[in-house]
């Protein structure tokens, strides 16, 4: 082993050892397994000298699309930002490993919190109508007799904020949300599909912490 790879796998352990007394769901190992997968996706970097600091926009997409099957852009958008908690437009290390411990293992109530954020697509904490609308028109499929879609969105949308909108002001708070979810588990994904499988976290999980611990 070389003095650098030494150095690299002290500095690892270091960083995992730090990482796990902040982040729940994953021990020591699993994080350092986490690292691992992280510096391997995000490759080198396409300028030399220049240092990455974490997986852009179009890296991370293609990670959900490519690893977890999400197709829907505004979505993915939505997951990105919700992962980048500093706003810096990269996912860093530790927003990786914080935002792989809700979508993989969260609990109902952080379930709640990431797909509110993912939802409000504007950051002003509510889901406005036009953000239910545009969201469910992605996330439908057409039907190609129909006269205006639109209309049936419209409808849903509607319907939607007549079961979630406790308050009644035509828009669905956080705590709203939250109420209709409780009440009905799945309302949690009720604006398309956020959160992976549990094909999709099986598999990610078998390959990224059995895989590696292997000798």
């Amino acid at each position: 082993m070389s003095e650098m790879s030494a150095m690299n796998r002290k500095l690892k352990q270091t960083v995992a050892e730090t990482i796990s007394k902040q982040v729940e769901h994953f021990n020591k190992t699993e994080i350092e397994c986490l690292i691992r997968e992280f510096t391997v996706l995000l490759g080198e970097p396409a300028a030399p000298g220049r240092a990455v600091t974490g997986l852009d926009r179009a890296k991370f997409r293609s990670i959900l699309h490519n690893v977890f099957g999400m197709t829907d852009d505004m979505i993915m958008d939505g997951v990105f930002r919700t992962f980048d908690n500093d706003n810096d437009g990269f996912v860093g290390i530790k927003e990786w490993i914080e935002g792989l411990s809700v979508f993989l293992r969260g609990t109902l109530d952080e379930k709640i919190k990431y797909c509110f954020h993912v939802y409000d697509l504007n950051g002003d904490n509510y889901i406005s109508r036009e953000e239910m609308f545009h969201m469910l028109k992605n996330s439908l499929i057409r039907q190609p007799t129909e006269e205006d879609p639109d209309e049936g969105i419209k409808d849903l949308v509607e319907i939607t904020l007549k079961k979630m909108d406790h308050d009644h002001d035509g828009r669905l708070s956080f705590g709203d949300f939250e109420k209709a979810v409780r009440e009905e588990n799945l309302l949690l994904e009720a604006f398309g599909t956020c959160l992976p499988d549990t094909t999709s976290i099986e598999i990610f999980e078998q390959r990224v912490f059995q895989e590696q611990l292997e000798p």
